[in-house]
């Protein structure tokens, strides 16, 4: 997803009130997921606190680098048609083969019951789904990007 003048309106409002924040920094704009009922729990999830966290694959992140995760970027997240409903910031990118993501990253991404288990397996499938898209086979030892990151505003 790109920048649209309802996404830049919100950064204003975001620098306006954070004015330690340039309103000409760089910034992302997009969704969780990839469907409407998606995009819009899990925004939820970040807007209640209990998401602090989100995984994507490294492969397709080098394919798309304009939705790879920045170090200390910032982000304007938005529901499937790109209204904006927060600014979060990365605080920390690790890269793991899927099988050595931890049970406490799971549960940072506030998904589900924040089990291992339960994130395994929601994120096979999804990572399974976007590989397919690419012709590509989703396998266990592929590179996850396992990014961490603060909600801003609006302020909890």
């Amino acid at each position: 997803m790109s920048r649209t003048i309802l996404t830049d309106k919100f950064w204003r409002e975001f620098c306006a009130e954070n004015t330690n924040v340039n309103p000409d920094e760089s910034y992302q704009a997009w969704f969780f997921c990839n469907n409407r009922e998606s995009a819009k729990l899990l925004a939820d999830l970040v807007l209640e606190g209990k998401k602090r966290a989100t995984a994507s694959l490294v492969l397709i992140n080098e394919m798309k680098p304009e939705i790879a995760p920045v170090p200390d970027g910032y982000s304007v997240v938005t529901d499937f048609d790109g209204n904006p409903q927060c600014v979060i910031q990365t605080t920390e990118i690790r890269r793991l083969p899927f099988n050595e993501v931890d049970a406490q990253f799971a549960f940072d991404e506030g998904e589900g019951d924040q089990s291992l288990e339960f994130w395994r397996k929601v994120h096979w499938d999804y990572f399974t789904r976007e590989c397919r898209e690419s012709n590509i086979e989703f396998n266990e030892s592929m590179l996850i990007d396992c990014e961490r990151f603060k909600l801003l505003f609006p302020k909890l």
